[in-house]
């Protein structure tokens, strides 16, 4: 059996560096393409000098040629890089895995209106221990329920753009599933001045952003007496990079359909 080939987006950024050093690590996948922007300075230029295991794949800025060289993208982008990406992907019939963060709700109807006719897998989180974090996030939620106040704080690098971080919108959104309400109703994302107390039921976020920190998260649990914490942290982008490639191996040859790390792992009931 060939190995699947995969694209990746972004490959002169800090995470497609990642994503092809895990790509040329496993067995069981190769480096079809690698992707980067026109500007990139490192268009035009041997792969090999981003990741070891990915020489002779040339960084290109031709999506589609990106696209025709490989059987999955993977793309940890921006939302309308990314888009574009799905676009080219949608057209050639091609899967594709989004790691991306930051999208608006009609940029994610948009993925969804593209999952009609191609496999996505598409999820905020990508490390395995963050999708055991979701899960005990969910545990907590349902056996503490409302007398315990919900709070989801994270810390990311200084370059991150969008706030909260997907992840973190996804640990209030479980908490809040579990509490059988929504993140719309109930999620306080601003907090200045004399606010007054705390709402009950609410679930507030908080957000630094500072140096190379790779990522964060918190959700504290706080009653009366007593304070629970789930922390998650991430020291390194290969945690992100691993699950996006056993991602992206799952996902070769499904049927067309909106994935995420829940299908891939088998959490799906």
């Amino acid at each position: 059996m060939s190995a699947l080939r995969l694209a990746i987006a972004g490959a002169g950024g800090r995470m497609g560096r990642a994503l092809l050093e895990a790509g040329s690590a496993d067995a069981d996948t190769t480096i079809g393409a690698a992707l980067d922007v026109a500007e990139s300075p490192f268009a035009g230029r041997d792969a090999g000098g981003l990741a070891s295991g990915a020489q002779g794949v040339m960084v290109g800025s031709d999506v589609s040629a990106a696209v025709a060289a490989s059987d999955v993208l993977v793309d940890f982008t921006r939302p309308a890089g990314t888009l574009a990406h799905l676009a080219a992907c949608r057209a050639a019939r091609k899967a594709i895995v989004i790691g991306t963060t930051g999208f608006e709700p009609s940029q994610v109807e948009a993925i969804r209106e593209a999952a009609r006719e191609i496999a996505v897998v598409f999820a905020p989180n990508f490390a395995i221990g963050m999708l055991v974090t979701f899960k005990l996030v969910d545990l907590a939620s349902r056996a503490l329920g409302p007398d315990y106040d919900v709070e989801v704080f994270e810390a990311h690098h200084k370059l991150k753009v969008d706030a909260p971080s997907g992840t973190a919108l996804k640990l209030g959104e479980v908490a809040a599933a579990a509490r059988g309400t929504t993140l719309a109703k109930d999620g306080v994302f601003a907090r200045h001045g004399a606010t007054g107390e705390r709402k009950a039921g609410t679930i507030g976020f908080s957000v630094a952003r500072g140096g190379d920190i790779v990522g964060d998260h918190t959700v504290y649990f706080a009653g009366t007496g007593e304070r629970i914490e789930i922390t998650h942290r991430s020291s390194s982008r290969a945690t992100y990079a691993q699950g996006a490639i056993r991602a992206a191996k799952w996902l070769a040859g499904r049927a067309p359909g909106l994935y995420d790390m829940d299908d891939v792992l088998g959490f799906r009931r």
